[in-house]
């Protein structure tokens, strides 16, 4: 009887031996496949699966600890979609969490109601009792904790499991920094060869907008984002639009307007510096936009420094991963900055563009005017003169008809004159093309062509309103000369000084009686007060009439 408890004394110690020789075989395969993949999402995952897997733990997971020592991100493996669904949220670090967060040493429990420092669990969460809590530290830093709870077959988590999971715990720090040192060289290769990209964008005179977009699609690769936006103020400063989106719902956010006290990126755009928010509701910002489409850690850069801020670099995760690190709001600072150099530039050369094209246009009608018409009108003087002297009445006829096509290209030429000047880009007609096309379609009827003066910036200082209301009043006045002044003469007079715009119409024709004057002048008196002017008829000292409509500015 004694040989065999001693028999089986050590088929028990063999079978100990064989269970920690399997064990430690197990926990080198852990070790092993934890590091064999550089990818930061994926080595945490495998972590806790091998960790559930080691001590045989029913549930796990991994807290990831950011700043302030909080939770930015929990990893669960163990539970279904159906339970991960009943949840309500998740754990925000408080309780045991918050003492391993606080403490970093191992923490082992038989239940885990029974601890003083217990918080209990959120709403919807499955009840749980064993509990085994290990730090994952990478270097000197804590960068999460592993949490095991439910060891199978209804025992605790005895000291062997605390040991191998602080072994593998230490792998796992080795793992999650080669994972970062990865992650890191990845995006400054990808930094450099953006920037090189933009750099040769701007050199090859690509626009601001393509631009934007190049630098959006860079830095959702370099920091692994799932949306990225280029958000730019209004002119009022109260809302923000989307220029550029990319990645994931970009189609739905593009053109979108966002009020500006609504979002976080307010205080990157106002204060002129980056603004990150972590995976949970923001008290400032509760009804935020990328909050409502499911993301959740944001990263707001930019695009240049305070006061002259052109607008937003936007980043956003998917609600549960990881936040952007230091490391990507340094590269991208570096990148906002580069962008908002090539805005500047792309601005500074559209301005240099336009300057050329006017100078141009001014030159083109300079020379139109002081060469071409003076040479034409010189010539149909010239030919006026010669009517006399012919003495066939065909030949004075044709040299009539010459003269009058003289006069015709010499409005025409007056016309373009006046477009070369108009500094729109565009399509819409200028209010100076306006106004000569009425003054040429009142020439029509009358028979001859009214002469017509415009002086000061009236395509830039007119407002479109007051535009509206001088067309108006320039109108029923020409259709006033041309129905009842019998005139053979008049003057359009348009001008812009002193921050008022006037307008004179005069004619020398029959003029008006008092009746005519009174209800000609009442609408010209209407749309002159609606603006804050007056208008005035009168007559002139050799008869005709004269409007006198003037606003201000």
């Amino acid at each position: 009887m004694r040989l065999d408890e001693l028999l089986a004394e050590l088929q028990t110690r063999l079978n100990a031996v064989l269970a920690t020789r399997d064990r430690v075989h197990a926990l080198l395969d852990a070790v092993v496949s934890v590091g064999s993949d550089l990818d930061l999402e994926t080595v945490l995952r495998r972590i806790v699966e091998t960790a559930t897997t080691l001590v045989d733990a029913g549930y796990g997971a991994l807290g990831v600890v950011g700043q302030d020592n909080t939770l930015v991100q929990f990893i669960p493996v163990g539970l279904s979609d159906e339970e991960i669904a009943k949840i309500e949220h998740w754990p925000h670090g408080l309780g045991l969490l918050g003492l391993l967060m606080k403490e970093a040493r191992p923490l082992r429990l038989g239940r885990i109601s029974d601890h003083p420092e217990s918080y209990g669990f959120p709403p919807g969460h499955p009840p749980m009792g064993t509990f085994l809590g290990v730090p994952v530290r990478v270097r000197e830093e804590v960068f999460g904790n592993l949490y095991l709870t439910e060891k199978r077959g209804g025992g605790e988590f005895d000291e062997e499991d605390e040991a191998v999971v602080v072994a593998l715990a230490t792998a796992a720090g080795v793992a999650v920094e080669n994972a970062r040192l990865y992650e890191e060289s990845r995006r400054r290769e990808t930094w450099l060869q953006a920037s090189s990209e933009i750099t040769t964008s701007l050199l090859s005179g690509a626009g601001s907008h393509e631009v934007l977009t190049t630098m959006a699609a860079r830095a959702r690769q370099m920091c692994d984002a799932d949306l990225v936006q280029v958000l730019l103020p209004d002119p009022s400063g109260q809302a923000l639009t989307v220029d550029v989106a990319e990645g994931e719902g970009a189609d739905e956010l593009l053109a979108t307007r966002f009020e500006v006290s609504a979002t976080l990126a307010s205080e990157a755009l106002i204060h002129g510096e980056p603004r990150s928010e972590w995976d949970r509701p923001s008290a400032a910002y509760p009804d935020s936009p990328l909050r409502r489409l499911g993301y959740g850690p944001g990263l707001m850069v930019p695009l240049g420094k305070a006061p002259r801020v052109r607008g937003v670099l936007a980043l956003a995760k998917r609600s549960g991963r990881l936040p952007f690190s230091g490391a990507d709001q340094q590269m991208l600072e570096s990148f906002a900055d580069q962008a908002a150099v090539a805005l500047e530039l792309a601005e500074a050369r559209r301005d240099a563009e336009r300057l050329g094209l006017l100078e141009d246009r001014d030159r083109i009608a300079k020379d139109l005017h002081d060469v071409v018409i003076q040479r034409l009108f010189a010539t149909a003087m010239t030919l006026m003169s010669t009517v006399r002297l012919v003495e066939r009445p065909e030949a004075a006829k044709r040299l009539q008809h010459s003269i009058d096509e003289l006069d015709e290209t010499i409005r025409q030429i007056r016309s373009s004159i006046f477009a070369l000047q108009t500094p729109r880009e565009d399509t819409a007609p200028s209010l100076r093309t306006q106004i000569v096309d009425l003054v040429e379609g009142a020439g029509a009827h009358l028979g001859f062509m009214p002469g017509l003066r415009m002086e000061g910036q009236i395509d830039t200082l007119v407002p479109e309103t007051v535009a509206e209301h001088l067309l108006a009043v320039l109108r029923e006045a020409l259709s006033n000369v041309v129905r009842h002044s019998r005139a053979t003469r008049a003057e359009v007079a348009v001008e812009v000084a002193d921050d008022r715009l006037a307008l004179v119409v005069t004619d020398n024709g029959v003029g008006l009686g008092e009746k005519g004057r009174r209800s000609g002048l009442r609408n010209f008196e209407e749309r002159a007060a609606r603006l804050g002017g007056a208008a005035e008829l009168d007559v002139p000292e050799k008869g005709g009439t004269r409007l006198r409509w003037h606003v201000p500015l």
